[in-house]
């Protein structure tokens, strides 16, 4: 059985572990790639990729260094609570019509 990722596309979260550059910053969650088990982070985990010329289909793809975010595992960042701005873990509360919605561990507010 596949894991829930609490996760969200949009989700502020902290990076808590991997690169020391990397380490204690918070970003916005760009994409979120559930079967990897990973996410891509805005300006974090930046990777180099040295591109060569290529064309395919009439155009030209410059070469160059191209920098880009590369996905990092899900369990090295955690999610930043938007009410109280502390890193917490997440809970999964249903609502009186079945819906479930992400509650903050540390003061219990809602996500979504």
């Amino acid at each position: 059985m596949k894991a829930k990722i609490k996760i969200k596309t949009g989700d502020t979260i902290e990076v808590l572990t991997g690169r020391r550059i990397d380490k204690g910053k918070r970003g916005e969650v760009i994409r979120v790639i559930p079967d990897e088990h990973r996410v891509v982070v805005q300006g974090i985990n930046i990777a180099t990729k040295h591109q060569r010329q290529v064309q395919s289909e009439g155009r030209n793809i410059n070469p160059g260094i191209v920098k880009f975010e590369a996905p990092m595992d899900i369990s090295n960042v955690m999610l930043v609570c938007p009410k109280c701005n502390k890193t917490t873990r997440v809970g999964i509360v249903r609502d009186e019509d079945g819906k479930s919605q992400r509650q903050c561990k540390k003061c219990n507010a809602l996500f979504d």
